[in-house]
């Protein structure tokens, strides 16, 4: 299949089929007589463990980690303690959202919301 059809059966975009293909995370395509890159099933489940794993939030390194382990078939104490670590960068990121979300409203509840020119957000803002 050609790279229209890939990206149609796994749901990765031809632009980030190839941006897979320039940064190593995706083998590159075998390619036609006339120089079309060429994908078959294999290729297609491989890009969508790639969105999957993009959908959970890895990162483009951890997913090249997640790849090879689970090409290799290595144990899955690996796979779990990447996991994990993964977890924990996204509750520290929830947490840090919260934050936040919270000095956003609070912002905004003392911000009048009128045609006065003093708004208590953009002076935050404006601070060191």
């Amino acid at each position: 299949m050609n790279i229209g059809q890939a990206a149609a059966a796994s749901g990765v975009s031809a632009k980030m089929i190839r941006h897979y293909e320039s940064t190593g995370v995706l083998v590159s395509a075998k390619r036609s007589q006339s120089g079309y890159r060429i994908y078959n099933d294999g290729d297609v489940h491989v890009l969508r463990f790639i969105k999957r794993a993009r959908s959970l939030g890895f990162p483009v390194t951890e997913i090249r980690k997640l790849l090879m382990l689970w090409r290799g078939r290595r144990p899955s104490a690996e796979v779990k303690r990447l996991a994990l670590e993964h977890v924990a960068v996204l509750e520290k990121k929830i947490v840090e959202m919260r934050e936040m979300a919270n000095t956003l409203k609070h912002l905004a509840g003392h911000c009048h919301g009128d045609d006065r020119p003093d708004c208590p957000i953009l002076e935050a803002l404006g601070n060191d």
